[in-house]
C-alpha cells in the first residue's frame, strides 16, 4: 500500500484536536462541493441554451448548401441535376434563388430577402415545423409565403386578395434613371401561408415558387443562387463534397450546417469560454480555502510529521501525505457537488422548476463532457492548492 496516501486517509476522517481546525476543513470541502455544482449547472445551463439556439438552424439550414464561389449565381442544366442525384449519400436536393427585395403592404414598407423555392423543398427542410398558419406555396401562382414577424411589421393577413402584397426588386444595368419606379421590377403576390422560426428569421424571408422569384429577378432558365442538399443518415458528407464539386468542376463552395452560420457557432464558442473561465477563477477561489486549511492540519500535526520522520519518511514522502489529504478534500467536495449538480439539472429537465417566460423552463442539457470539465478543473486546482500547501513541510519544521 502507498503509506503516504494510507496517511492522507487517516488525518481526513480522524478528527483534529482542536475543533476549529475540524470546523474549517468541513468548510474547505464545502467550498469543493459549492465550486463543483456551481460549475457543473453553468456549463449544463450553457448547453441547453446552445442547444436551443441551434435547434433553429437544423429547421431552417440544410445539410448541405452549394454556393457559386465567385458568382451570385449557379448555373444548374439537367445534366447536372442527373449527375447530382446520383452521388451516393445524397437524399435529397433543391433548388433555390435568393436575392434581397423591398416589400410594401398598404403603405408600410420592409426590406427582406425573397427565396424562391421548388417543390423537392419540402423533401431537405422539414416546413411542416415551421409552417405557422395556413398552407404551403403552390406552384405557378403568385403566392408568397411570409414570416411572422414581416406580417405583424406590415400589419398583413393571409388569404388578402383585395390587397396584395407588393415586391420590389432593383433593375439590373448601368446608367442615369431619370424616373424612379423604372430603376425596380414589380410583382403582386397574395400571402397564402405564415411560417414562424425565430424572431430575426421571421422578419427576414419570403417564400415564394422559383419560377416567380426567377421571373421577378429575370434570371435564366437553368441560373440558381444556390443548392441546398439533405444527406442520408450514413453519408460520408467529405466524399458527398468533393463529388458535387467535380460535377461544378470546383467553381463552387459547399458548406455543412455549422459553416452556413459560422458567425453563431464563433459567438458560441467565445461566450462558452468567457463562462467557462469566469465560473472557474470563482471556483478557484473557494477552493484555494483547502490551501489554509492544510497549513493549520501541519501545524496541528507538527509532532505526528516528527514522528514519522523519525520512523524513515523523507520529507518527500511527508509532503506527499499531505498533497494526497487536499486532494481527497476536493475529490470529497467535487463528487458531493456533482452528485447535486446533476440531480438539480435531471430535475430541472424533468419537471422546469426554473423558467425564463411563461410555459418555457430554462434550457439545460446533461453532457457527459461537462462531468469530465468538472473533474479536471477541480482537480487541477485542488492539485494546486494542495501542492502549495504541502510545501509549507520544511526541514526547519521537523527539526
Amino acid at each position: 500500500m502507498n503509506f503516504p496516501f494510507y496517511i492522507a486517509k487517516r488525518y481526513l476522517f480522524s478528527k483534529s484536536s482542536k475543533n476549529a481546525i475540524n470546523i474549517i476543513a468541513r468548510i474547505a470541502v464545502t467550498a469543493a462541493a459549492v465550486g463543483s455544482i456551481a460549475l457543473f449547472i453553468v456549463l449544463s445551463g450553457f448547453s441547453g441554451l446552445r442547444e436551443f439556439s441551434l435547434q433553429f438552424t437544423n429547421l431552417f439550414d440544410a445539410d448541405l448548401k452549394v454556393y457559386s464561389y465567385q458568382d451570385k449565381t449557379i448555373l444548374f442544366p439537367e445534366e447536372f441535376e442527373n449527375r447530382l442525384s446520383e452521388i451516393k449519400g445524397i437524399e435529397a436536393y433543391t433548388k433555390t434563388i435568393e436575392e434581397r427585395v423591398f416589400i410594401q403592404y398598404r403603405g408600410k414598407n420592409h426590406v427582406a430577402k425573397i427565396k424562391g423555392v421548388d417543390q423537392n423543398f419540402k423533401n431537405v427542410i422539414p416546413i411542416d415545423s415551421i409552417l405557422f398558419l395556413n398552407d404551403w406555396l403552390v406552384p405557378n401562382r403568385d403566392e408568397v409565403v411570409i414570416g411572422l414577424g414581416i406580417s405583424q411589421k406590415l400589419s398583413l393577413g393571409v388569404l388578402d386578395y383585395g390587397n396584395l402584397l407588393e415586391i420590389y426588386v432593383p433593375k439590373p444595368g448601368t446608367g442615369q434613371i431619370l424616373n424612379p419606379t423604372d430603376a425596380f421590377t414589380k410583382r403582386k403576390a397574395v400571402a397564402s401561408g405564415m411560417y414562424s422560426v425565430n424572431e430575426e428569421l421571421d422578419s427576414e424571408y419570403v417564400f415564394s415558387d422559383i419560377e416567380y422569384a426567377g421571373a421577378l429577378l429575370a434570371m435564366k432558365k437553368n441560373e440558381v443562387t444556390s443548392i441546398e442538399i439533405k444527406l442520408s443518415s450514413n453519408a460520408n458528407e467529405d466524399f458527398v463534397r468533393s463529388e458535387i464539386k467535380s460535377i461544378f468542376n470546383n467553381s463552387v463552395t459547399v458548406k455543412n450546417r455549422i459553416q452556413q452560420n459560422d458567425g453563431l457557432y464563433k459567438m458560441l464558442n467565445i461566450e462558452n469560454l468567457f463562462v467557462y473561465i469566469f465560473v472557474s477563477l470563482i471556483a478557484a477561489i473557494a477552493i484555494f480555502n483547502i490551501t489554509g486549511t492544510i497549513i493549520m492540519i501541519i501545524i496541528d500535526k507538527r509532532n505526528n510529521i516528527k514522528t514519522l520522520v523519525s520512523l524513515g519518511l523523507t520529507l518527500k514522502e511527508v509532503r506527499r501525505i499531505f498533497f494526497y489529504n487536499g486532494l481527497l478534500m476536493t475529490s470529497t467536495g467535487l463528487l458531493v457537488g456533482l452528485f447535486f449538480g446533476i440531480a438539480v439539472i435531471f430535475f430541472q429537465q424533468k419537471f422546469g422548476f426554473v423558467s425564463i417566460a411563461p410555459n418555457m423552463p430554462y434550457p439545460v442539457k446533461l453532457e457527459f463532457i461537462n462531468v469530465v470539465i468538472v473533474l479536471v478543473t477541480i482537480l487541477f486546482l485542488g492539485g494546486m492548492a494542495s501542492k502549495i500547501a504541502a510545501t509549507r513541510v520544511t526541514k526547519k519544521l521537523i527539526a
